[in-house]
């Protein structure tokens, strides 16, 4: 019998080398230098051939499937099973001890972007797989290791391969938290959008307001720029706003008016109450003031209906399900400048019983009086997987045995994972339940002895799911 735990242990040092050289790459998607070779920009592409590298190293089978997507093969059989792991990043930010780029060990953790969101899971679950076939263990199935370059926006590459090739029969993503997440929640996005115009005498103008990255995340900084005679008496109110709300920031008084920052704690957007959104608590701040037309409308409709409620009480669609939980609601991107107007992403994890028209309708009451526009422009459906299903119980049987975590079961998150896209997907790890949730943050980190649980867990796993 295989000790799987020891396994692990042997691969640690080629793994923690391996997995340098994938936090190296900056895989952000880069659609702004995106060219025919490079269709979601270099970086992702880079990544996710070095990922195809270890595979043919290793002595796998390897496909590109045009630099948005590709897999490493083992085995063979009427049946695949997938795993599914992404090679993509999300923006670095500020906040950072570390470079991002630059792996960092330092008390047992690994830290850099991507050490737990996904390719510190992603390259464990491939290890795990190294580690049955080095072990000469022959799957009755096909096994593919999946490698999509793209999850953190809106999955072209993972899209890419499902229209090449067949879907799946069964298999887990190695994207989310132990022990099992065999259902998550629906995912939508609105973009809510306001005109540019303010009055021409007004004393106080919103020149320019900018706060967040991506729709999944909270945002950690909020910039703004005001033009106003009352300059002075604005620095003081925001000194003060600063220590009442208990949040950092500065301002810079310039010759027509004020810059003011602030400074929240970014989180993962399925989970709002994890972060501080600096971008909702400044545009909280300014609402006190008196902006006129469409800058005053973007600042009243954060301020009244979105700040500091990820539970959508103030939009009047709160929901709670016993299986899949709340309602949820991050308020991701907020920008205005007096050429383009207002932009505000709200992007909502629901569970089954409530409607993606139910929800914009609930948008639309509120934003129509402040003359905003609402535009529904992107959904998934809420997926769930059956305990029973044999995809489901061996996996948390193999969780169970290996963390000691005799009473664990399988659970709903508000996260998206590529597990969603076959009918019989779960994810997997690789967070446990004892350890810090920094993706999406700075300083992002894993626990190296976590990350070796996970190889020895995904090397048994794959080998019980492929018998």
């Amino acid at each position: 019998m295989i000790n799987w735990k020891k396994q692990a242990r042997y691969y640690k040092d080629d793994y923690l080398k391996d997995l340098k050289e994938l936090i190296a790459i900056d895989s952000e998607r880069d659609d702004k230098n995106k060219t025919e070779e490079y269709p979601l920009g270099k970086g992702p592409s880079d990544a996710l051939k070095k990922y195809l590298s270890f595979g043919e190293r290793d002595g796998f089978k390897t496909k590109n499937l045009d630099n948005l997507v590709g897999y490493i093969e083992y085995g063979e059989g009427d049946q695949t099973l997938a795993i599914l792991a992404h090679a993509d990043v999300m923006p670095a930010g500020a906040g950072w001890d570390t470079d991002p780029f630059d792996m960092t060990i330092k008390d047992g953790n690994v830290y850099g972007r991507g050490a737990s969101d996904d390719k510190g899971p992603g390259l464990a679950a491939y290890y795990g797989l190294k580690i049955m076939k080095d072990n000469n263990i022959k799957p009755n199935c096909k096994i593919r290791f999946i490698v999509g370059t793209d999850e953190e926006s809106d999955w072209t590459g993972m899209k890419h391969y499902f229209q090449l090739e067949p879907e799946p029969d069964f298999g887990f993503s190695p994207d989310a938290e132990f022990p099992v997440i065999n259902g998550e929640k629906g995912n939508t996005t609105f973009e809510n959008t306001f005109g540019n115009k303010q009055a021409d005498n007004a004393d106080t103008l919103l020149d320019s307001f900018d706060s967040g990255l991506r729709e999944n995340m909270v945002p950690r900084d909020a910039t703004a720029y005001v033009l106003t005679r009352d300059k002075d008496e604005m620095n003081a109110d925001f000194t003060n706003f600063i220590e009442d709300s208990n949040l950092d920031g500065d301002a810079e008084i310039t010759e027509k008016g004020i810059k003011l920052h602030l400074i929240g704690k970014s989180a993962h957007g399925m989970e709002p109450k994890n972060g501080i959104n600096a971008g909702t608590y400044l545009a909280t701040f300014l609402s006190e003031y008196d902006f006129t037309g469409d800058a005053n409308n973007f600042l009243t409709f954060i301020a009244k209906y979105l700040h500091d409620d990820s539970r959508c009480n103030k939009l009047d669609t709160a929901y709670s399900s016993g299986i899949m939980g709340d309602l949820t609601m991050n308020v991701g991107i907020m920008k205005f400048d007096t050429q383009n107007g207002g932009f505000i992403n709200t992007n909502f994890r629901y569970p089954k019983g409530i409607s993606v028209s139910t929800i914009g309708e609930h948008l639309e009451n509120a934003i129509k009086p402040l003359s905003g526009i609402v535009n529904n422009v992107d959904n998934m459906d809420p997926h769930y997987v059956d305990p029973a299903d044999p995809i489901v119980s061996r996996l948390i049987d193999v969780y169970r045995e290996q963390s000691g975590a005799k009473s664990a079961e399988p659970e709903v998150v508000g996260g998206g994972t590529y597990g969603r896209m076959m009918k019989r997907g779960v994810a997997f790890g690789a967070l446990c339940p004892w350890t810090e949730d920094t993706m999406h943050q700075a300083n992002e980190f894993q626990p190296i002895d976590d990350l070796l649980l996970a190889m020895s867990i995904y090397a048994q796993a794959i080998t019980e799911l492929s018998k």
